[in-house]
């Protein structure tokens, strides 16, 4: 998997954390592994089959394990850098696409900001929209100019 489509996934798991609880997403990330596994092993069109690597599942794993342990860091920083916006009014989507971006900016050294952002933007596009994505956008740079301020 490209590390977009790798990316997307995370943001979908990670999606899920308002409705589980993030307590509960271990399992969640399991069975969500488990499902995509299904997906790739008996997907609806040739063209769309995809091959899982262990590096994959590790990846994805270890990303939301991340996020869930940085969690509270996490959302007081969105707190901090979405002016005007309590977290309890994003949508859903912005919300993990948000979490996803600001944990690769604060604690993917392999990620470099800008392409954090991009992908952020890339998946708000797809799944919340042109408004949603230049919120993300400007939150994220808000979050990279505040660090690099300090």
């Amino acid at each position: 998997m490209t590390r977009h489509e790798l990316r997307e996934y995370i943001f979908k798991i990670v999606f899920q954390i308002p409705f589980y609880g993030a307590d509960k997403m271990d399992e969640q990330t399991a069975d969500n592994i488990d499902a995509l596994k299904l997906l790739i092993e008996e997907p609806l069109e040739e063209e769309d089959k995809i091959k899982l690597t262990k590096k994959d599942e590790a990846y994805i794993t270890q990303k939301v394990k991340g996020i869930i342990e940085h969690l509270g860091e996490l959302d007081e920083t969105l707190r901090s850098s979405s002016r005007n916006w309590e977290l309890e009014r994003l949508g859903k989507e912005e919300l993990a696409i948000l979490r996803l971006a600001t944990y690769e900016i604060l604690h993917d050294d392999d990620i470099p900001n800008a392409v954090a952002i991009n992908e952020a933007v890339e998946i708000a596009k797809e799944y919340s929209g042109e408004k949603a994505s230049c919120f993300i956008n400007g939150v994220l740079a808000g979050i990279i100019a505040d660090r690099t301020d300090k």
